[in-house]
């Protein structure tokens, strides 16, 4: 049996397929053709040796928002994927139904896969807040239309449920949302925020299979109390409600996240809540954001899980995403499992040490190796301290200097042209 690629030897992390060992991860026409130990190499077309490095399914990233140009909140993804590993970008909200049409557009020209939900907000994520403050916004018929015309596109409804995005409408647009969700079969993403509403307000109106994103927020009314986690947090876990992480810049607290796992609500999900504002920090990326998962204690094999096949069980995302299952899409990440003593921070400059994070080596969409890319500039609105601004400055500095400078020197060049022998009657003829 022939192969387009093989990795062979890496250490195989997929709770989806279920495979959790040393072995070799077959490729045919962009889809996993076969995962197991000692795979013929002979005749695959490409053979990498992943040895001692951690091979898992592409990450998915539940939580991101990645329309830019049209929006406040957009980044571009490709230029981060191909160093961090997710391959599948969830878009939480950015388009609503009049904008939906350009996150199409823009989606076609990503290399990464790009479902979306869909903002109760017909405007989307336009400007910063405040896009349900105009009910009008939030048509129940349209948005239930927008979605039964784009079923391959949008997996979800996204509202914004804080002061800022709802005004005095109180519980009205979770309420419209989750009547778009209940007539078309898919969950609702709730953000969580600055009340009112309050958290215990609102999770009443969510059902079994709707996600709670910033679930460890520490700025929402009604997630952890005095004496602990609320009840009716409680309750919305145990009712089936899902946990998903969403860190973004201010929608992660460790201390909230700490006493959740004390009470026994481990999110189900983590995402990155990446966005134009977090990119530069505190969020960075989804493997540094599963590095605080591994610093309050939960283990590798979980981690991976959440940033993989339960995101794409919590959308119902079609073909086995998330997993290495043979036919499944050849969505792939390499990464190095380093050991140290890596420090990584929350949403409120609260701190932890990771003793493990995840270095990604290689990056692949149905089967194809994704390319480095530079990111653009920070736009002019996204907030930068004077460090993050010299970062910045740093980095684009180092990365002309690694261009500028001759890839490697004139002995590790050949003549790809040799010119032709001179004979001695070559060198008469040419004076005659």
């Amino acid at each position: 049996m022939s192969y387009d690629l093989l990795l062979t030897g890496g250490d195989v992390i997929d709770a989806g397929g279920g495979h959790t060992e040393r072995a070799d991860v077959a490729v045919r026409g962009g889809r996993v053709a076969a995962v197991g130990s000692g795979l013929p190499r002979a005749h695959a077309r490409e053979v990498v040796d992943v040895s001692g490095k951690l091979v898992v399914p592409g990450l998915i990233d539940l939580h991101t928002h990645v329309h830019p140009g049209a929006t406040y909140w957009g980044v571009a993804p490709d230029p981060i994927a191909w160093y961090t590993g997710v391959t599948t970008w969830v878009d939480a909200g950015s388009a609503g139904a009049y904008t939906l049409d350009a996150l199409r557009a823009a989606a076609e020209g990503f290399r990464v896969r790009v479902p979306a939900l869909l903002n109760i907000s017909a405007i989307g994520l336009t400007g910063p807040t405040g896009e349900s403050r105009d009910l009008r916004n939030c048509d129940v018929d349209l948005a239930i239309a927008t979605i039964a015309a784009n079923r391959d596109l949008v997996f979800g409804v996204k509202v914004r449920m804080d002061h800022h995005n709802v005004g005095e409408h109180g519980l009205e647009p979770l309420r419209r949302a989750v009547e778009v969700a209940q007539a078309v079969g898919v969950p609702v993403m709730v953000h969580i925020g600055v009340a009112p509403p309050t958290v215990d307000a609102l999770l009443p109106l969510l059902r079994p299979g709707d996600i709670l994103t910033h679930c460890a927020s520490g700025i929402a009314d009604g997630v952890v109390g005095r004496g602990g986690v609320e009840p009716a947090l409680r309750e919305a876990y145990e009712a089936g409600v899902l946990f998903d992480l969403g860190h973004g810049s201010g929608g992660f607290a460790f201390d909230v996240l700490e006493a959740q796992l004390e009470a026994g609500l481990v999110p189900h999900t983590v995402s990155s809540d990446l966005h134009a504002r977090c990119l530069y920090g505190p969020v960075f990326d989804l493997p540094t954001t599963m590095a605080k998962l591994l610093a309050v204690g939960l283990p590798l094999n979980d981690v991976v899980a959440a940033a993989t096949v339960r995101p794409a069980r919590a959308l119902d995302l079609p073909g086995g995403a998330g997993t290495l299952a043979v036919g499944a899409p050849a969505d792939l990440a390499v990464f190095a499992v380093e050991d140290g003593s890596f420090e990584v921070v929350d949403s409120h400059q609260q701190r932890r040490t990771a003793r493990q994070r995840l270095v990604n080596e290689a990056t692949y969409v149905a089967g194809r190796l994704l390319p480095p890319g530079l990111p653009p500039e920070p736009r002019p609105w996204v907030p930068l301290t004077d460090a993050q601004r010299s970062a910045v400055r740093r980095r684009a500095g180092s990365v002309r200097n690694l261009l500028t400078a001759p890839l490697v020197g004139a002995d590790e060049l050949t003549e790809q042209f040799p010119r032709p022998a001179r004979t001695p009657d070559d060198e008469r003829r040419s004076w005659t």
